[in-house]
């Protein structure tokens, strides 16, 4: 059962009564338990299975290509440490643990010291000196050197999350009573040889292990055995599939593995076809594209550049907002599937919100997508995002449970980070297929779509990193809006990138503005610095752009003609005052109209909508920003674009008079929606166009006829700078989440269209100014007046040394480098942030920001009693919330949809602290049960009738029109 061609024989038959009694698993509540030799076979058999129906082919060419026999000795290596794994479990260390079993070892000869009188046990975890057994066994039974035992023992060490240190290693050698009992070492020596012997047996190793010392087992295939490893550990674990003695002691090995397989029922990973037909076909039959649409020149030049390409390997697709670069990210995604083995696909966008926008499209393409096999069966899908159980589209999946595309994972309840007392919390809800859940598991699922935190995750040393790094390396990996991470977080990106390389995983970067420098630290991350070609790729100027890195091959990049599609954005500023604002919207939307204002902060989205009122009634003015419940945010972009989205979707809703919706940030990204006119706030260049992109992003009416007259012409008013003061100063609350070099240098490079002193005046042109703009903006080179440059000069050196801080700091728990072949993962994630990888904590480490609270915000009304919040659509507001007694399931999952990320004033420590305090006093003992995976562990946050709280000195007040305020308490 372990190696497909080798007779069926019992593992255990001919075994001493010694190796027998050596035990594994045991169940306290039954006195149930399982020897270690059964245990060893069942990991080793789910080991072969998943090789065989489970693992990418992209993985294992990895795992392989380092081994004399290719295929055939990966499976046999991947077979033999999974079934090897455990032996660690043959030392008193271990055995002493459970007085029952070690009493019936020492019966037969194999004495240990009492569990109570063995206090440096734990300096022999079984893990580790499992490590040590498979070392010492290999240079005397095989006489592979030390050195070379490393590379493969360090999958036992570290098959329970952590790989050992050299410290850890020394301190066990230092107590060899953890490995033998000195008394009777010879006996248990023995044991440990003959358990290890028979492993080599069942597994078809006993000829090999001799030739394989020779090998140089590359780190990326530590990293992806050890995964593997863990996977098949747990699966064997698992007391419903593999029961324990004595009641399943009578099942033969064959019909207990035949069993547990069918029980797991583990759907089998994607096989791409090969992605034939002219690219207009291609299209036209994977996604549902508007009537009278044409494929875009980028797209079908990404498909035949990819086709082209001598392997999968890089491609960077640069070109404007609306373009349809994502339909050409999963064409491309299809066609390196196909040619590298890749068994899924991850899509990592910047936010939740882009996440839960991409979530449906992708599942469009994944019902179109075919399969190789005839019978494919189910696909696993993820949406990985700690909010992903409250998308109805993703628990709608769930519920319906569809055969051709199955729901996975909500991840985020299981392992999710808890105030005050760093906790995981049960799962959300059950999941279609139950073993794939949790979030250490859920990545393992073929199509992933999710925030770029779950692909970051892969360079944080953490606990279990490798089950990631298993995930992420049988993927095509698409990264969406690349543009949009800092120094602190690309440090991450690129650190990934590069083991993304050694893994050959096929990647696929978009970007509407990518800066050239950029665009080569991607190239350098991935294919290394020493690529041929690399220099071209950041000197290239077109737009738009495709980049692609072949492995072991040149870099090179092609401009692609543009679509034909064109803006013409007339360009000015005005003063950053209210008055301003008002009689500029007033006159401009004289004859109505839809106006989009972007504020770069929530306080002055509120500020700026509250004026407004004022000049054009409640009715008139809207807000958009993150500072609202789920259930209101989900509600607020569905409104966005029912009423401003594209013509055949928002005709009937469009408001026909004057709007005026006041966002923040939210609206650069992902959000299909289209304005008459624009004003915004200073902010990087390259954000700029994006929120550019929203104003005229559809063709209203021939010649844009169906706009108001006045509105036919798109114009883009900045402010939130003081544009009298030389340079430009912008608002402080800007300067905090931009600083001030990305702002003047934007600023600079508008100064020619703003002071109509450019070669198109005061008018910015889509796509052609796209890429100038953002590669002036972020290069080196001079821009801006003469008068500016004292200022510009000293911006640019205070963020010179905030980036090497960044760069720094990032650091502190990134992986390293891929070390040289042969080189054991020693200590690989020594160091690190323990299990709190997909965590609030480890969010925060990835992506260089303060831990923040997460509430869920209830009502009290006046006779005390909690409620639901009164203007929650759907008729969810104002429901009871007993607090005596679990709510029913739908209350519940309402309450645990009012979740919200308190702002920026609750992220420093002694106010967080106060926070923590004050809101556990609204702490629920009934809520806190097993049954109870909605609210068990949350915070919440009581607001009176009027909807209003103090909290840690802060007056908060929360609308469904304005989300939630924060103003200092008096």
């Amino acid at each position: 059962m372990l190696l497909e061609g080798v007779p069926p024989v019992e593992f255990q038959d001919g075994l001493s009564d010694e190796a027998c009694a050596v035990w594994a698993k045991h169940d306290r509540d039954t006195d149930g338990w399982l020897p270690l030799w059964r245990h060893m076979a069942d990991s080793g058999a789910v080991a072969g299975l998943l090789w065989d129906r489970w693992l990418p082919l992209q993985v294992k060419h990895v795992i392989a290509q380092d081994l004399p026999s290719g295929l055939e000795d990966g499976r046999r290596l991947a077979v033999w440490l999974a079934t090897t794994h455990d032996i660690g479990k043959a030392s008193p260390a271990f055995a002493c643990q459970v007085d029952l079993l070690a009493d019936a070892m020492r019966v037969i000869g194999l004495d240990m010291p009492p569990y109570k009188e063995f206090p440096d046990r734990k300096l022999g975890p079984h893990g580790l000196v499992g490590q040590a057994l498979i070392q010492e066994w290999l240079v005397e039974r095989y006489g592979w050197s030390r050195s070379e035992t490393l590379q493969v023992g360090i999958v036992a060490g570290g098959h329970h999350g952590v790989p050992p240190t050299a410290s850890q290693i020394k301190a066990l050698h230092d107590h060899p009573e953890l490995v033998r009992t000195s008394s009777c070492a010879a006996l248990w020596q023995s044991v440990q040889w003959e358990l290890l012997d028979r492993c080599a047996q069942a597994c078809a190793v006993s000829d090999t292990l001799a030739d394989w010392r020779k090998i140089r087992l590359g780190q990326p295939a530590q990293a992806l055995l050890t995964g593997l490893v863990i996977v098949a550990d747990w699966i064997a674990s698992n007391p419903d599939l593999f029961p324990y003695f004595p009641d399943a002691a009578h099942l033969s090995n064959h019909d207990r593995i035949a069993s547990a397989w069918h029980g797991l029922d583990l759907p089998e990973p994607w096989q791409a076809s090969a992605l034939t037909g002219s690219p207009e076909n291609v299209y036209a039959s994977r996604f549902q594209l508007p009537l009278g649409s044409r494929v875009r020149p980028v797209q079908e030049r990404a498909v035949q550049v990819a086709r082209g390409m001598s392997a999968p390997g890089l491609l960077i697709i640069e070109a404007p907002m609306g373009e349809g670069k994502t339909e050409a990210a999963l064409a491309v995604a299809e066609i390196f599937a196909a040619r590298s083995g890749a068994g899924g696909c991850f899509v990592a966008l910047p936010t939740m919100a882009t996440s839960n926008a991409m979530f449906p499209r992708v599942l469009q393409w994944l019902n179109r997508v075919p399969d190789v096999r005839q019978d494919p069966g189910r696909r696993s899908v993820l949406l990985a995002h700690s909010k992903a159980a409250l998308n109805d589209d993703y628990a709608t999946l769930m519920q319906a449970g569809r055969r051709d595309v199955r729901g996975v994972e909500m991840d985020g309840g299981a392992g999710e980070w808890r105030p005050g007392h760093d906790r995981a919390a049960a799962s959300a809800e059950l999941v279609a297929h139950q073993w794939l859940r949790g979030r250490k598991k859920g990545m393992l699922s073929s199509f992933v779509i999710g925030t770029i935190d779950q692909l970051l995750f892969m360079g944080l040393k953490s606990r279990h990193l490798a089950l990631r790094h298993l995930a992420l390396a049988g993927k095509v990996v698409v990264i969406d809006e690349a543009h949009a991470y800092d120094t602190y977080m690309n440090s991450y990106l690129d650190r990934v990138l590069s083991w993304l390389g050694a893994y050959r995983v096929p990647v696929v970067v978009l970007s509407a503005t990518l800066p050239a420098g950029r665009r080569r630290e991607l190239v350098e991350a991935y294919a290394g610095k020493a690529t041929v070609g690399v220099d071209l790729v950041a000197e290239a100027r077109g737009y738009p752009l495709l980049t692609t890195v072949e492995p072991d091959g040149e870099a090179k990049s092609e401009a692609v003609e543009a679509s034909g599609r064109a803006t013409r954005i007339h360009l000015e500023r005005i003063q950053d005052d209210l008055t301003s604002l008002g009689d500029r919207l007033t006159h401009e939307l004289m004859g109505g109209g839809c106006a989009l204002v972007v504020r770069n902060t929530v306080d002055r989205v509120l500020e700026t909508a509250a004026y407004l009122r004022g000049l054009f009634g409640d009715e008139n003015v809207s807000v958009a920003h993150a500072r609202f419940v789920d259930i209101d945010r989900a509600d607020k972009d569905d409104d966005l674009l029912k009423r401003f989205g594209p013509p055949e979707k928002s005709r009937g809703h469009r408001p026909t008079g004057r709007h005026i919706v006041v966002a923040s940030s939210v609206a650069e990204q992902s959000l299909d929606i289209d304005f008459d006119l624009l004003v915004s706030d200073l902010c990087p260049v390259d954000l700029l166009l994006q929120r550019m992109g929203r104003l005229h992003r559809h063709v209203r009416g021939q010649d844009q006829s169906d706009r108001p007259e006045a509105l036919r012409t798109a114009r883009c008013l900045l402010t939130g700078a003081d544009w009298d003061s030389v340079p430009p100063k912008p608002v402080r609350g800007s300067t905090l989440i931009y600083r001030d070099h990305v702002l003047l240098r934007s600023a600079a490079v508008l100064e020619p269209y703003l002071s109509r002193m450019g070669e198109s005046g005061h008018v910015v042109r889509l796509p052609e100014d796209i890429s100038p703009l953002v590669q002036d903006a972020y290069g080196s080179g001079e821009v801006g007046p003469s008068e500016w440059q004292d200022a510009m000069a000293k911006a640019a050196v205070a963020e010179q040394l905030h980036q090497a801080r960044q760069e720094e700091t990032a650091q502190d728990f990134q992986i390293n480098q891929v070390g040289r072949a042969g080189r054991a993962l020693l200590g690989w994630v020594d160091a690190g942030v323990g299990d709190a990888d997909d965590t609030r904590r480890g969010r925060a480490q990835v992506r260089d920001s303060r831990e923040t609270l997460e509430v869920l915000v209830l009502k009290r009304r006046a006779d005390g009693a909690w409620a639901t919040l009164p203007d929650l659509s759907r008729k969810r507001g104002g429901l009871d919330v007993p607090t005596d007694a679990i709510p029913q399931a739908r209350v519940a999952r309402i309450v645990a949809g009012c979740g919200l990320r308190l702002p920026y004033q609750f992220s420093f420590p002694a106010v967080l602290d106060r926070a923590i305090d004050e809101l556990e006093a609204n702490y629920v003992p009934a809520w806190q049960a097993k049954d109870s995976p909605w609210l068990a562990g949350e915070l919440i946050l009581l607001l009176d009738e009027n909807c209003r709280a103090r909290l840690a000195g802060f007056d908060l007040h929360y609308t469904s029109t304005d989300g939630l305020e924060v103003t200092r308490a008096e």
